[in-house]
């Protein structure tokens, strides 16, 4: 039976990211795959966390004004501290990377004939991570070798045998299980909610997590390359895997060194116009382009594409996302 937790308003504080800040664009990225954990409507933005001690609920809203900045909003069941919402802010500060300075990308890149109708439609927008390592591996576990539907199904039975639900502001919103809860799960009960192969997977990184074999915290901020290295130690993570990560929660600008195939196919309908490019030449015209921004640049156009699917049809895109 799912937990549920009746939360209250907490606290209220003001966040104020680097300047030019796009919320729509950093809270809400329209080519991931739909995940109940957070939600997103113009203008508001919710999400579960697991962190100081406690399951939260968290809405973020754009304030406007002199000292424009986003308004965190944190629900739970247990007052909070000073110290501790300190901590949350850091938190966010860090997967939504809200101190990033974009003045260089965005001044280079401006009258690129690809990017800059992106960067000016998008201008402040961040690379961002709703998740902890731990929650984000999960997620890169489900996506592989499915269908996004076939995906969403497989978290949400997980959610629904190891997660709470988190009832604010409205909402009704899953927390992701910490480690040390489903340490001792079996890899047959964890292929009892279809998981296949991946319930191995999930089994072995749990275990790792919960002996403490990964620290997150130390990986931040480090060399890509040491990043990259620590990464591919896990269990059932690749490389395409370890490249998502490097870019979305470590925020390495340059980690395009591999791409899925579903992927090949989206940018050589983009940068080459034709259904199918070999990776090695995607690879190749995207370091040429965009050097060390190849990565950033690429997500800016990525998510604008996606972004056009809320007011066009595009068949071929329908047909890859099969959702």
């Amino acid at each position: 039976m799912v937990q549920i937790i009746d939360a209250r308003l907490l606290a209220v504080r003001m966040i104020y990211p680097t300047k030019p800040f796009h919320f729509e664009g950093t809270v809400h990225k329209p080519s991931h795959f739909p995940s109940r954990d957070n939600a997103y409507e113009t203008g508001c933005y919710w999400q579960t966390v697991y962190l100081c001690g406690q399951r939260l609920g968290l809405r973020l809203a754009p304030q406007s004004g002199p000292t424009e900045g986003v308004e965190l909003r944190v629900f739970g069941h247990t007052p909070i501290e000073g110290e501790d919402l300190d901590t949350l802010e850091k938190e966010l500060r860090w997967r939504f990377d809200l101190d990033a300075d974009l003045r260089e990308f965005n001044d280079r890149f401006a009258a690129d004939l690809l990017l800059g109708p992106a960067v000016s439609r998008w201008r402040g927008m961040r690379v961002s991570c709703a998740y902890s390592l731990y929650e984000f591996l999960v997620v890169t576990i489900v996506l592989q070798n499915a269908t996004v539907r076939r995906s969403v199904q497989m978290l949400d039975s997980l959610f629904r045998r190891y997660g709470t639900l988190v009832r604010f502001d409205g909402r009704e919103l899953y927390t992701f299980w910490s480690p040390e809860e489903i340490v001792s799960v079996s890899e047959e009960e964890l292929r009892s909610l279809k998981l296949g192969y991946r319930a191995k997977s999930i089994q072995r990184l749990t275990r790792c997590f919960a002996d403490g074999g990964m620290d997150e915290a130390s990986l931040r901020g480090r060399d890509k390359e040491l990043v990259r290295s620590e990464l591919l130690k896990l269990y059932g993570i690749g490389p395409a895997s370890v490249g998502m990560l490097l870019f979305e929660l470590f925020h390495h600008y340059d980690a395009f060194d591999t791409i899925s195939p579903w992927e090949q196919k989206i940018y050589s309908r983009l940068l080459f116009s034709k259904e199918m490019v070999p990776a090695e030449q995607v690879l190749r015209d995207v370091k040429e382009r965009w050097g060390s921004w190849r990565m950033l640049a690429s997500h800016y156009i990525f998510e604008d594409l996606f972004w056009q699917r809320h007011t066009r049809h595009v068949p071929w895109l329908e047909a890859l996302i099969r959702l």
